[in-house]
């Protein structure tokens, strides 16, 4: 019924308005081009001018980017997918109660412009003059910085570290200097279905033998990325950025180490598919011996179907404000947070780097001793976090375990992504409807 109710709403838009008084002057035989489905995702659709203007973006991009551009109907394809994964993430962000309100936002936005050496009304400038209109650029930053709140909130449940790995990779990273090694690399992922059959993961593996043959032929890794790859950001070539050796996936990693710049891995298999990885360049290497430490203490409020981010951020607020007209934040802490370490009163200890998650440590990394921070959002919720000091030390033993475990964590992080990411898109009713004309 549902399926009915939304082919009649789009039926009706496209028949009714001012177009219908401009159809009866036409020839009966001139096209009037209008909006269609192009996929059903769930209970939402996905029309044929998102779909082509967002694919307008990314071919812009490319050509930005010097990629050479595949034919244009394979980067459609490629980037229907990529909108159908979206639109699964935001419905699942929506069922979690993950928002970003228009402050946060309006942060973001800055941070773009300040990134780009403009203020924000010469950004917006800029935009428009390229054709980009502003209010659905803003939407789509809101958009991804939703999608990125629910994918780390997802992932960083599924990661689990035992002793025992912690203990292998010990025994086995012998050169600590080749782990600050950092690689640039591109990457094409042909994702498998949660429950492939054997023949759909040989169909699979002959498509990236295919990809390997026209690499072998001189065929531009960045063009096949973005015709072939179902990584999110295959549209972008497949360029993964500069990443230390620790921050790849093990399999990357292990693989990026034999290659010599320029040239492309084996097909590799992994529990999400067949993967290509080039070495784009290479940089870096040698181990600190001191790290500069931070004593912290925090204040959390999670967020959850009782407790909205707006009421965790009010909450927050009206804590902090306490805190400046005297009241003790270690006695705050025990009173109303909701972190471990509230018996504490919210003390973290002597907190390496890489040690929290990003979100905290850039917040934390930018005050001074004695100040406290506004709100922060993070994985687990919002959080006041108080610097008590700094220390710069050598490395010991425990903390060679704590940074082998933050290693063995950013290994598994894309694995564990692309998993949640492979279980949410087959979990979701899709309907594509591109090829109907």
């Amino acid at each position: 019924m549902m399926m009915i109710m939304l082919r009649g709403v789009l039926l009706v838009t496209c028949l009714v308005g001012p177009s219908l008084a401009q159809n009866a002057s036409r020839p009966v035989s001139q096209p009037v081009p209008v909006d269609r489905i192009v996929a059903v995702v769930n209970n939402e659709v996905i029309t044929l001018y998102e779909l082509r203007t967002r694919l307008d973006a990314a071919l812009a991009q490319l050509q930005r980017q010097g990629t050479q551009l595949p034919p244009r109907d394979v980067l459609e394809r490629q980037m229907l997918e990529r909108l159908v994964i979206d639109k699964v993430q935001l419905q699942q962000a929506r069922e979690m109660g993950v928002r970003v309100d228009d402050a946060q936002l309006e942060q973001a936005l800055q941070r773009i412009a300040a990134g780009n050496r403009m203020s924000l009304a010469q950004f917006r400038a800029a935009l428009e003059k390229d054709g980009i209109a502003f209010a659905n650029f803003r939407e789509e930053i809101r958009s991804e910085m939703t999608i990125a709140r629910v994918r780390e909130r997802e992932v960083e449940s599924r990661i689990f570290i035992s002793e025992g790995e912690v203990d292998n990779y010990l025994a086995g990273a012998t050169d600590q200097g080749a782990m600050t090694e950092e690689y640039q690399l591109a990457h094409i992922l042909f994702r498998a279905p949660e429950s492939a059959s054997p023949e759909q993961i040989q169909k699979l593996r002959a498509k990236a033998e295919q990809v390997v043959e026209r690499l072998r032929k001189g065929e531009d890794f960045a063009q096949l990325a973005a015709a072939y790859s179902d990584a999110p950001d295959g549209l972008k070539g497949g360029n993964l950025g500069w990443r230390s050796r620790d921050r790849l996936p093990a399999m990357f990693a292990e693989t990026a180490a034999t290659l010599k710049v320029g040239e492309v891995s084996p097909i590799l298999r992994s529990s999400n598919g067949f993967h290509l990885v080039k070495v784009l360049a290479k940089r870096g290497g040698g181990a600190p011996t001191a790290v500069q430490q931070t004593h912290a203490r925090h204040i959390l409020i999670k967020v959850n179907e009782v407790v909205s981010e707006s009421e965790a951020r009010h909450k927050l607020e009206s804590l902090r404000e306490r805190i400046k007209h005297g009241e003790s934040f270690a006695e705050l802490a025990k009173l109303f947070s909701q972190d471990g370490s509230a018996t504490k009163g919210g003390d973290l200890g002597w907190v390496y780097p890489g040690d929290t998650v990003p979100e905290f440590e850039r917040a934390m990394n930018l005050l001074a001793p004695g100040e406290v921070s506004e709100p922060v959002q993070s994985p687990f919720g919002f959080h006041l976090i108080e610097v008590i000091e700094r220390r710069v030390q050598d490395v010991s033993s425990d903390r060679q375990r704590a940074a082998a475990r933050q290693v063995l964590r950013e290994r598994k992080r894309d694995e564990a992504y692309q998993d949640w990411l492979r279980q949410t898109r087959d979990r979701a009713y899709v309907e594509l409807r591109l090829e109907e004309r």
